[in-house]
């Protein structure tokens, strides 16, 4: 399983204060993770920005759970890390897996008919940003943002 971890924030010592786990089988489902991660976000006293930044950034990866796993889960989570307080925010699919992560981090980089700018964005908006894949054996994507 190839596997992406940029920046290394995130500790062993990672504690869950709470969390909410979601389906992603239809379009439907989108909205209820973006509300969670704006309710969240907004709890841990982040700016309307600093949770634009993560909502923008989890919507897109659970749009990418969808259209290219083929539906799967979402689980956000107030944490603290050594002091420090966050939200992470993690995906699962058992689709088809992504060959190349490297390639798909790239601006317009898609297998599809979108602009390939998801996991780039995603990548960008988050302080934390970790993705696993194995051809067959579906995709994993965690996101953090710390106040």
């Amino acid at each position: 399983m190839a596997s992406r971890f940029l920046p290394a924030r995130a500790t062993e010592a990672t504690e869950v204060l709470q969390s909410v786990s979601f389906p992603i089988r239809r379009r439907a489902d989108l909205p209820n993770i973006r509300w969670a991660v704006r309710a969240i976000a907004s709890e841990i006293g982040l700016s309307r920005v600093q949770q634009s930044r993560i909502e923008t950034a989890a919507t897109e990866i659970a749009r990418n759970t969808l259209d290219h796993g083929g539906g799967g889960w979402a689980m956000i989570g107030l944490v603290n890390d050594l002091g420090r307080t966050g939200l992470r925010v993690s995906f699962g699919d058992d689709g088809p897996g992504i060959g190349d992560i490297d390639a798909a981090l790239r601006p317009g980089y898609s297998t599809g008919s979108g602009m390939g700018v998801g996991l780039y964005a995603a990548r960008l908006l988050s302080h934390d940003f970790m993705i696993s894949s194995a051809i067959g054996a579906g995709t994993r994507v965690t996101l953090a943002y710390w106040k």
